[in-house]
């Protein structure tokens, strides 16, 4: 980023917050992220959060967006170097990996985008929204392609059942209840039994 002393190139300000504020959230957390810290770790005035985001809740918006657009770029690199020697039910452990993988990494990041008083669920932001909805389909087709002959209705329960599994093994991660490492087999065996 572009500064010249404490002063940032127009254009620039707004995402050195937002990179100011994934910092302090790597040891602060989301709950306890306060826009006076943001500046100070930005080399800012302690106004200037408040000119690019009105508020702490739509700091943490952005970041949650931010966060969200990683963790759907993660998916879409795990479908894009998939072998297409591999079963269906191995592109799903590799995205389930890739799921638990980045929850692993940025587990601040993963938290901000799931908290509900950031995300209501619902009622996501215009910028949240097509990010969910393209997570969403992802597991949907890597789902449809393991059970190509469910109904809709089928459909829909088991890819939220997917998500639910490979969710669920990434807040244990990040709560330190297994490693990474353990949640692969775990996916397998879940997803592609017939590998073990």
């Amino acid at each position: 980023m572009s500064r010249s002393g404490d002063t940032y190139h127009h254009g620039s300000l707004k995402p050195a917050l937002e990179d100011a504020a994934f910092e302090l959230l790597r040891t602060t957390g989301h709950t306890d992220l306060s826009l006076r810290e943001v500046a100070r770790t930005a080399g800012v005035s302690h106004n200037a959060p408040y000119h690019h985001f009105g508020d702490r809740t739509a700091l943490l918006k952005r970041l949650s967006e931010r966060s969200m657009s990683e963790l759907l770029d993660a998916l879409l690199a795990a479908q894009a170097n998939a072998d297409p020697e591999h079963s269906a039910r191995a592109h799903l452990v590799a995205l389930g990996t890739a799921y638990v993988r980045y929850a692993a990494e940025y587990p601040e990041r993963f938290r901000v985008i799931y908290d509900p008083t950031v995300c209501v669920p619902g009622a996501p932001s215009a910028e949240m929204a097509p990010l969910i909805s393209a997570v969403e389909k992802i597991l949907m087709h890597a789902t449809k392609a393991i059970s190509p002959s469910a109904s809709d209705t089928t459909l829909v329960a088991l890819t939220t059942g997917v998500w639910g599994a490979v969710h669920g093994l990434a807040e244990l991660v990040i709560a330190g209840h297994i490693t990474p490492k353990q949640a692969e087999p775990a996916l397998v065996a879940l997803f592609d039994p017939s590998r073990i």
